[in-house]
């Protein structure tokens, strides 16, 4: 038994722009566009908070599911936010790293989010944004790395994973009032502790982070000890 009381990495899954923006009668897309916004004061205060890395799924590979006027949107936003927000993670010394099938979107997102984590890769806080991003399709694809090594282990496909360059899994939230996974971060996820709340992803401010940090440093993690 231990009693972690700082949270290293923490992982949110953003949910409830849709909700948002038909609560305040306005389009889908503000609803994605309010939820950047969102993630920008997040980003701009997680390092202050004591948090060396935080991982955010902004669309997974389920999401391709989605009308095609919205998943236009989310890339639309996606190129926007690379475009205008790189330059504030150099200066801030922010290490960009995407976790996900990221090769697989756009040929000139692809070459934007190159050229970001290049110019980014000598930071010493994370973002880590998981992009075309399903754990399922994660943990197969380690296991398959694992078998070519030799051996099916936790500990060769823990070292294959996208994440096996980032600290332990801590801290899972997920806002909107939905309780449950949606296939995000199911291996690293075994011993963090969770965190729901109510609260829309556009709603979702520096203030509910360190409310939910606070909760969980009150937390006895056990890590199925006694």
């Amino acid at each position: 038994m231990t009693s972690d009381k700082h949270a290293r990495h923490v992982a949110i899954i953003m949910d409830g722009n849709g909700r948002w923006a038909k609560r305040h009668h306005l389009p889908r897309a503000m609803g994605h566009q309010r939820g950047v916004e969102a993630v920008r004061k997040l980003v701009r205060s997680a390092g202050g908070m004591g948090i060396e890395c935080l991982t955010l799924y902004a669309f997974s590979s389920e999401n391709w599911s989605r009308p095609d006027e919205e998943v236009s949107d989310l890339m639309n936003l996606m190129r926007k936010f690379i475009k205008s927000d790189l330059p504030e993670f150099i200066a801030n010394d922010v290490r960009l790293k995407i976790i996900g099938d990221w090769q697989g979107l756009a040929p000139d997102i692809v070459e934007m989010l190159e050229d970001a984590l290049e110019q980014t890769s000598k930071g010493s806080n994370t973002l880590a944004v998981a992009l075309n991003y399903g754990a399922q399709q994660e943990i197969a694809h380690a296991a398959s790395l694992a078998a070519q090594s030799g051996a099916i282990t936790p500990e060769t496909i823990a070292a294959n994973l996208y994440t096996a360059d980032l600290p332990p899994l801590d801290l899972l939230i997920r806002t909107s009032g939905e309780v449950r996974l949606s296939n995000f971060l199911l291996w690293q996820a075994a011993y963090a502790e969770m965190s729901f709340t109510d609260v829309l992803w556009p709603d979702f401010t520096p203030d509910h982070l360190q409310s939910a940090l606070d909760d969980f440093a009150r937390r006895e993690r056990r890590y199925g000890g006694r």
